[in-house]
């Protein structure tokens, strides 16, 4: 985004004498052009390897594949086809800087490779790892990181003094910073004495600067914890997020007094540069911290910047550019001096960050070749694909619409979060800009797992049994798969997830979960959710009747920064509040703070879910052919095929998996099911659909429907089989299978194992984007979901003001079920007979959706299941089902904006016993059925097809399943296909 004089933020940085360079380095950004293109048009200078991204590059990707397959030939091991692959890499980068590096006579264009971290303590094993390298790559742009150890410090005076460019890395304290800095000075004295040439001799020194905050935040957070003073605990406060920036710009203070000094004066006038500081480690690791603060805090001259690529489109969009990295010079020296008056040690997060750091640099080359053995092993066994798909006369079509994505520059567009992607309205687009932190969250969030670890170690030791999260659709789905996926671990408190009104499941989790040792996650984005804050009142009730004053321990909120429900969490004395990155919508939250917070809890290994999300967000780079990028090609073939008819994504699960279905459900329905955005008329509109004369669009997901005969289905599906790699269920790989042999459009997803969820998620979001940009909608926005609040707000208001809730003229009754359907042609004398006429409307490409305000168990599971699949064994058409209000959270959306294909079959209840909420004038009981009047209401506002079932309190789930099922026919009824 340009700034008011016509220049993006990154070319202001450049003026202000800072160099960005990118913190990676890959082999399918290289040969793409991608890298070219970062240096011409975004203002890149430079780019330092990382061995973690070449090991999520390796495993999650086919970048590598062709020389991995030939050096394994070669008989090399893991860790001799790194060398080769990582060097390789690094010299095709020095070639694409080289114009830079000429065109700056070597100031800038510089390309990183670092050491084996094992040598950070060898001297001599250094050295000549550094001599190798230099030689290999054999590039005068080339950088060779070390380690700013006492022993590495001697090896890089050495090879500065060969000639060779160094990158010094790890350097956490002020004190390490100046031992390198007059290395530097040292080595090139050296040169001078010998008449040896130093005016190409380049050094940087990377100074880390987030983690220095990690750390002490978590520090911090002990004290906090414990201080009853007001005083004290702003104080404390007050110093987050600060001593990383103060520690940095006191080193910058330094480099300009060691660089100003009389022996340097003396080198500069033969020709030497100084050794610029490289601010490291400066994305985000916070999700509470603005994204870019250690950019815009640390600009200055004669400094680099080395960010992630998310980072760097990031404040190309919105950073502020001004001179501050020697500003308030006086607030960091006080910064420094308030932590350690509150009894911390500067010295001691710099010594613990340094160990910790050679540790994950050495964790990362660990990985790294476990990596390449495993993708060793994998060639070796020619395993089968990991996606593949089988789609009959829709190929072309689906393979010209690849082709089309990767001419557009689709998946780069969505990396840059390019809003002209789904909207051209610039309102609607700032809603997308807000809206697009899941792209990044997973790496975020990793720098978090020891924090969620070491909450959920003080649960267990304080005695907490059971949790119990409050919320709904996107801060209670991911977390109800995980649970059903994973289970509980060993030693892990019982967990459970509340997400509905009924007033008998609400009571049976106080009965079954004592609130004396019972934690719970209230658990709401906006913080304002009327169900979320529903269960709260009546549990703190209980609660509070136990505890008194400290029922706020018991609790847990998990919102976004400013709502509602953190003041709440903040006035009631929360044990913690997770304040959520603000820039993900609920059902794309799946890894951050919603999800994760509950699996730490159920004992789930969130740092292996995370790296498995973290090796599909590499595999989905910008640079990945479409072909062969994940998320991109599933994307583009649902929204190939929903251009071709095919909305009816079905979803066929392996057992181990089968509840994926609950979370991705939202994720379609209420992404796609709405009307189409118009868009500008020209190259970079990527929609394949006219938006014209169209009131509504979206892909309608089919969970938990069993897979049938081929003759049931319409000429509307297009089947996604998640297979679990070592699954052996026979019975659906035959019925795929057959699916398939019948001409259905199948698409195969292999997934190694469970934690491969974490994969799956990030899989979805990305494709769940793509495929709304091609049906042209809006991914990002839930136009119609409040529509059913406010008519449910309307009714609660009037029965609080005495009115009674609107009453529906019953049809027919029998055997304790009402039909209501005012379109009926006359009268019959069955609640079936009704029931079959209203389903006489059903016509190919339909669906009907059983949505049952009712409670969840299993006798409601099987009645409904069974009806389910008679009727599309009778109407050959999708069908869903949903229980209410949870639905209105997950399906809603795409039920009121999506096309009107929907044929709603709205089921309630009396209630046997109600419940009261504290401090409301309603009951749980009167609040579902306002909900079901509001979403009824809501159905006919937009002339959507619906009909409504009422049970009696007494009636036996049994007769609703004789219903449903009798109204199908049970097959007796003509196929749509046979009607004349």
């Amino acid at each position: 985004m340009a700034n008011q004089n016509g220049k993006n933020p990154l070319q202001e940085l450049l003026e202000q004498g800072q160099s960005i360079w990118l913190d990676s380095i890959r082999r399918g950004q290289i040969k793409s052009g991608e890298l070219k293109q970062l240096i011409d048009q975004v203002g890149l200078r430079g780019e330092t390897a990382n061995p973690s991204i070449f090991e999520k590059a390796i495993g999650g990707s086919s970048d590598y594949d062709e020389q991995i397959r030939e050096l394994v030939g070669e008989g090399l091991d893991s860790g001799k086809i790194y060398d080769r692959v990582a060097t390789d890499d690094v010299r095709m980068a020095c070639d694409v800087f080289r114009p830079l590096y000429d065109e700056t006579n070597g100031a800038d264009g510089f390309v990183s490779l670092e050491v084996s971290p094992k040598l950070a303590f060898d001297t001599q094993g250094t050295l000549e790892e550094v001599r190798r390298f230099w030689k290999i790559v054999d590039r005068p742009n080339l950088m060779i990181k070390i380690p700013g150890t006492k022993e590495g410090t001697t090896a890089i005076e050495e090879s500065l003094y060969e000639g060779i460019n160094i990158n010094i890395t790890l350097l956490f304290a002020v004190a390490a910073y100046e031992e390198v800095a007059w290395a530097y000075i040292r080595a090139l004295e050296r040169r001078v004495a010998e008449n040896k040439p130093i005016d190409r001799i380049a050094s940087v020194a990377s100074f880390f600067v987030s983690r220095i905050d990690t750390l002490a935040d978590k520090q911090l957070d002990e004290k906090i914890k414990t201080e009853k003073d007001p005083e004290k605990f702003e104080e404390l406060n007050d110093l987050k997020g600060k001593l990383a920036i103060a520690n940095a710009k006191i080193a910058y203070e330094r480099f300009q007094k060691i660089f100003s000094d009389a022996r340097f004066d003396a080198l500069k006038a033969q020709g030497a540069r100084v050794q610029r500081p490289l601010w490291a480690s400066t994305s985000t690791k916070n999700p509470a911290y603005r994204d870019v603060i250690y950019v815009e805090t640390l600009i200055g001259p004669d400094t680099v910047n080395t960010l992630p690529l998310e980072t760097i489109y990031a404040f190309k969009d919105h950073g502020i550019v001004e001179r501050t990295v020697d500003q308030n010079l006086d607030q960091a020296h006080e910064v420094i001096r308030r932590f350690e008056a509150a009894g911390l040690s500067l010295d001691a997060v710099t010594a613990q960050v340094l160990k910790e750091g050679v540790e994950k640099f050495d964790e990362a080359f660990d990985k790294l070749g476990k990596e390449i053995d495993a993708k060793r092993a994998e060639m070796e066994k020619s395993a089968a694909p990991r996606q593949s798909a089988s789609l009959g006369k829709y190929s072309q079509p689906v393979e010209q619409q690849l082709a089309a994505a990767e001419k557009k520059s689709i998946a780069a567009r969505v990396w840059q979060r390019d809003p002209a992607l789904w909207t051209g309205d610039s309102a609607h687009q700032e809603i997308v800009r807000n809206r697009l932190g899941w792209l990044r969250v997973a790496e975020t969030m990793a720098e978090q797992v020891e924090t969620l670890k070491s909450f959920t170690e003080r649960v267990i030791a304080d005695g907490f049994k059971h949790v119990l999260l409050l919320g709904m659709g996107g801060s209670s789905l991911a977390p109800e798969v995980m649970q059903y996926t994973f289970g509980i671990a060993r030693g892990h408190p019982n967990f459970a997830v509340l997400d509905t009104t009924d007033p008998a499941t609400v009571r049976a989790y106080l009965r079954e979960m004592n609130p004396a040792d019972t934690l719970y996650l209230v658990s709401s984005k906006s913080g304002t959710t009327t169900e979320t804050l529903s269960y709260f009142k009546y549990f703190y009730g209980h609660v509070h009747a136990l505890r008194g004053d400290k029922a706020g321990q018991s609790f847990v909120a998990i919102t976004d920064a400013g709502t509602p429900l953190e003041r709440l969490a903040r006035e009631r004395h929360f044990r913690n509040t997770f304040v959520n990155p603000s820039d993900i919508g609920g059902r794309y939250s799946a890894l951050s703070y919603f999800g994760l917070v509950p699996a730490a809890l159920m004992g789930v290994d969130v740092a292996q879910l995370l790296d498995r999300a973290s090796r599909m967000m590499h595999a989905i780079d910008s640079c990945v052919p479409t072909t062969e990028n994940p998320g991109v090609w599933l994307g583009t073939i649902l929204g190939a095929l929903y251009a071709q008819g095919r909305d009816k994504v079905t979803f066929v699960l392996s057992p181990g998996i089968d509840k994926f279905g609950y979370w991705v459900e939202q994720l379609l329905a209420e992404s796609t099911g709405k009307a189409p955005e118009q868009k500008a008329d020209d190259e970079q509109n990527v929609s394949l659909i006219d938006s014209k004369n169209e009131a509504g669009r979206g892909l309608v997901p089919i969970e938990g429907e069993p897979i049938g005969s081929a003759d049931v289905y319409g000429e509307d599906r297009v089947f996604v089989y998640l297979r679990l790699e070592n699954d052996k269920n026979d019975a659906l790989d035959a019925g795929v299978d057959k699916l398939e042999k019948a001409g259905q459009p199948v698409i195969r997803l292999r997934l190694k194992d469970a934690y491969s969820l974490g994969s799956e998620f990030f899989r979805w979001e990305f494709a769940t984007a793509i495929a709304g940009a091609l049906m042209g909608i809006n991914a990002f926005d839930e136009p119609n979901v409040s529509e059913s609040k406010e008519n449910t707000k309307r009714v609660l208001d009037e029965y609080v003001a005495g009115c009674e809730l609107p009453n529906f003229g019953a049809n027919f009754s029998q055997n304790g079920i009402s039909v209501y359907w005012d379109e009926a042609k006359g009268k019959h004398d069955s609640v079936q007979a009704y029931l079959r006429e209203f389903l006489e409307q059903t016509k190919p490409g339909d669906y009907i959706a059983l949505m049952a305000y009712l409670t969840r168990s299993p006798a409601n599971d099987k009645a409904l299941q069974a009806g389910r699949v008679a009727l599309r064994d009778n109407y050959c058409v999708a069908t869903t089902v949903g229980y209410g209000p949870r639905f209105l959270h997950s399906t809603g959306q795409l039920h009121k904006g999506g096309a009107n294909e929907g044929v709603f079959i709205q089921i309630t209840a009396d209630n046997r016993k109600d419940l009261q909420i504290p401090g409301e004038q309603y009951t749980f009981g009167i609040l579902k059925q306002a909900q079901a009047i509001g979403d009824w209401q809501a159905l006919k506002n937009h002339g959507r097809r619906a009909l409504r079932l009422h049970l009696s309190a007494e009636t036996d789930p049994s007769e609703l399943e004789r219903v449903l099922t009798q109204a199908a026919g049970q097959g007796a009824m003509m196929m749509p296909a046979q009607k004349s």
